[in-house]
């Protein structure tokens, strides 16, 4: 008896907390590490605050960061969307971007859909935040006004002010790191120094220096939307100097805040892997091409630096150095 091939079933549908996830690109999480980042910073500074109540203020503050990277990613995608940046970016000519990670250009979910769910996790990160400034020990006002200021800008990324196509996108994403860092540090111990500065201000080096290679991937997309990134207003060779510029900083900053006192001496030699690997990263991108195989690099080496940093506070409570 023959047998009739029957046609294939359907893909099912994904789930709809899959697609949401995808929107909210749950799976980034290298601004998260500024969470045990602050708790090992806390440790080092002997400020002497409870273990519960320090948990209480990270994990709300943790809560409010997921919420607002969430948002900041949800509305990107609609904006990408609606000018036709991420169907190229994302499109079948750019086979190394997987475009499941673009819920609306793949059509499982809704432009409403994603609105909606954009503004629900803003609320969710103002509800997070504002309960962790309750809970907190210390308010000082720097520290409360620079919270409210990442809950009132974070989410604009791409939306309302569209501080990424007027061109402060590499500032926004330095920025960020910062205020994930310095604001919750302030909750905690009540006050900022120079070496908490100077690890911010490396926390959100980190962030920039994967997403400078994006931009350097995306230019053509970008440009055709008016998106003013470094990448698509300088030349290829300003482009490749502004993110050598930025690599530079870095090494500055690790090694200048030993020399002025702020770290201890040791606190370069440390680091000493993450100025070599940045530099291995600037030839992979620049000189040999492998633009999106320098900004996995970069983003494995954000992840190395939060690691190292981490781990000079945790010598230094351990030792009772202090900062």
């Amino acid at each position: 008896m023959e047998h009739v091939a029957l046609p294939a079933a359907p893909e099912a549908a994904p789930v709809p907390w899959r697609a949401y996830a995808r929107l909210a690109k749950l799976d980034i999480w290298d601004y998260y590490l500024s969470v045990p980042l602050v708790a090992a910073l806390v440790l080092a500074s002997g400020t002497g605050v409870g273990a519960g109540t320090a948990l209480l203020v990270l994990v709300l503050f943790l809560g409010g960061e997921v919420a607002m990277s969430a948002a900041m990613c949800t509305f990107d995608d609609v904006t990408g969307y609606r000018d036709g940046s991420d169907a190229v970016n994302y499109g079948p000519d750019a086979p190394a971007r997987r475009l499941a990670r673009k819920p609306l250009v793949a059509g499982t979910l809704t432009e409403r859909q994603a609105i909606r769910f954009g503004w629900a996790t803003v609320a969710a990160c103002v509800l997070c935040w504002a309960a962790a400034v309750a809970a907190a020990p210390a308010r000082p006002g720097w520290a409360v006004a620079g919270t409210a200021a990442l809950a009132v800008f974070g989410f604009q990324y791409t939306w309302w002010l569209r501080i990424s196509y007027n061109g402060f996108q590499e500032l926004f994403l330095a920025a960020l790191g910062w205020f994930f860092v310095l604001p919750l540090y302030g909750l905690l111990a009540g006050r900022f120094d120079g070496f908490a500065v100077v690890q911010a201000l490396l926390f959100g080096l980190g962030p920039l220096l994967f997403g400078v290679y994006s931009n350097t991937n995306d230019i053509a997309g970008d440009r055709a939307v008016g998106r003013r990134t470094a990448a698509v207003l300088l030349s290829p060779r300003g482009n490749a100097a502004f993110v050598a510029g930025c690599s530079a900083l870095e090494a500055v900053l690790l090694v200048g805040s030993a020399v002025a006192g702020y770290a201890p001496w040791w606190f370069p030699l440390v680091m000493a892997p993450v100025v070599a690997l940045r530099a291995r990263q600037w030839v992979l991108g620049f000189v040999r091409g492998e633009i999106l195989l320098a900004r996995r690099l970069g983003i494995r080496l954000h992840r190395v630096c939060c690691a190292l940093l981490v781990g000079v506070d945790l010598a230094l409570a351990v030792t009772g150095g202090g900062l």
